[in-house]
């Protein structure tokens, strides 16, 4: 990446939508209602042969207060400060309003670079509002539809100069070292899952609103990048952040708070909530936050179950624990809960935090690394065969019938999650307890507790080859030798 460019402007001007088109992907929620956008959100943009790094921002609101929009404004302003280069947006179509030449007024003071686009000038209705633009001394606006792709070409040829300016002044300040520990990154062994800094380790954290998600993904950050606050539900798109905790490269993933589906009306809400659904599809490791004031409720078992379900590494991870005041007693109801609630998850890490005040993080941490070490672990074929004579030993199959089912053969078929493969005979006739002692004494045995395991049975065929063959008959044997005899 040569450069970071930050899209700002006010609410409703379409600063999502241009994030979307210069990513290439439909990353950032775009809604017609103003205000949809709350953090900020990164991605690796593509523009021509140019490669940088793009933020959408929140729509920038007069206030300065500690209300919620105070807050968006205070983060849009920091996200002006780490950028290299603005990109300023205004709705040609409604012209330029007074909101707009104040933070005009803020960009010329605060960013070395400021671009400014007119957004949604397709047609002549915009043509008044392109031409008040120039009035806010930025110098010529581009006219862009981000809608359509109209006027990328323009915005291409302002940023090539800056691009070329940055990748000069990268290459002289970057050390050589750092060449080849990006080359020694881009080749990983083959069976090696190890996270580096090319490849992190993708976690997504879960749960109702308000449990504290973003809160502590700020404390692992060590500042505050993500908006929080009181209010329920201010979390709206999946905000992926990549980060080094403590030498374990990271990208975490933010989500909305998820309620139950039929409190979900909203379609604002119903969008966030699937981009969190998505999160949970590409992540590795799945925290799933509770409140520890109310925990295991419906929503929380839902939220667990369906990560078991995609096959995710699950940590539950207990927040607020700061507030509780008998720990000893709440421990024991959580795990006694826990294994009660959720026997598909059965020996899954149980880890209490406090988001607030940063207790318990390197614990969280270090279960985190766990479960994604088990969700990658192989076992050798050798190693299950000699393991499955000793649980048929200890438990032989079931006989339907008077015909014992034979299970002969295992070995694993995949990773992440493990998943076995069981050679037997009658497969359909096995029943579901088996399945489950199996799958229990290979979370024991083998130290796999907390990840999905997937267990096939497959049939193995133990009828003599030969049976089918018709035999020959008396005069099919006639005609072989009157055959040889003519001969």
């Amino acid at each position: 990446m040569s450069f970071t460019l930050a899209i700002v402007g006010r609410p409703n001007v379409g600063k999502s939508t241009l994030f979307n088109r210069l990513v290439g992907k439909r990353l950032a929620l775009v809604d017609d209602q103003p205000g949809v956008t709350r953090d900020l959100r990164e991605g690796a943009a593509r523009l021509g042969d140019l490669r940088f790094t793009v933020i959408d921002t929140a729509g920038l609101e007069d206030a300065t207060d500690d209300s919620l929009e105070g807050r968006m404004r205070r983060l849009t302003e920091r996200a002006v400060e780490m950028a290299d280069v603005c990109l300023f947006v205004i709705d040609a179509r409604t012209g330029v309003t007074p909101v707009d030449e104040i933070f005009a007024e803020i960009l010329r003071k605060r960013s070395d670079h400021v671009i400014l686009a007119a957004n949604k000038a397709e047609g002549s209705a915009a043509d008044a509002g392109v031409i008040e633009a120039w009035g806010l001394g930025l110098g010529e606006p581009i006219r862009l539809s981000a809608e359509h792709g109209e006027g990328l070409n323009d915005l291409y040829a302002q940023l090539q100069p800056l691009a070329d300016a940055y990748e000069e002044r990268a290459e002289a300040d970057a050390p050589v070292t750092d060449i080849e520990v990006n080359e020694e990154g881009e080749t990983p062994a083959q069976y090696d899952h190890t996270p580096t800094k090319a490849r992190p380790l993708q976690v997504a954290v879960v749960g109702r609103p308000n449990a504290g998600k973003s809160t502590l993904i700020n404390t692992i950050l060590g500042e505050e990048r993500l908006l929080t606050g009181p209010e329920a539900g201010i979390t709206r798109d999946a905000i992926s952040l990549a980060l080094d905790w403590d030498g374990l490269p990271v990208r975490i993933f933010d989500t909305a708070g998820m309620r139950k589906k039929a409190r979900v009306q909203d379609k604002l809400e119903k969008l966030s909530v699937s981009d969190g659904l998505r999160a949970v599809k590409f992540a590795e490791v799945v925290v799933v936050l509770l409140d520890a004031a109310i925990p295991f409720e419906q929503q929380d078992l839902r939220i667990a179950d369906l990560a078991e379900r995609e096959g995710r590494a699950v940590v539950v991870a207990v927040n607020k624990w700061d507030v509780e005041p008998e720990k000893q007693q709440k421990l024991r109801e959580l795990r006694e809960a826990f294994e009660r609630l959720l026997p598909q998850l059965r020996g899954a890490p149980l880890v209490t935090v406090s988001a607030k005040t940063g207790k318990g993080l390197d614990r969280l941490r270090a279960a985190v690394e766990k479960a994604h070490e088990v969700w990658n672990r192989r076992i050798t074929t050798a190693q299950l065969n000699r393991w499955l004579v000793g649980m048929l030993e200890q438990h032989p199959p079931p006989a339907p019938g008077g015909r014992r089912i034979k299970l002969r053969y295992m070995t694993q078929a995949k990773t992440r999650p493990p998943g076995f493969v069981v050679m037997c005979s009658h497969p359909d006739k096995l029943p579901e307890s088996y399945s489950r002692y199996l799958i229990n004494g290979l979370r024991d045995d083998f130290d796999m507790s907390g990840t999905p395991v997937r267990l096939y049975m497959r049939s193995q065929s133990d009828k003599n080859p030969y049976k089918a063959k018709k035999k020959p008959g008396p005069s099919s044997l006639r005609k072989h030798i009157s055959g040889r005899s003519s001969k």
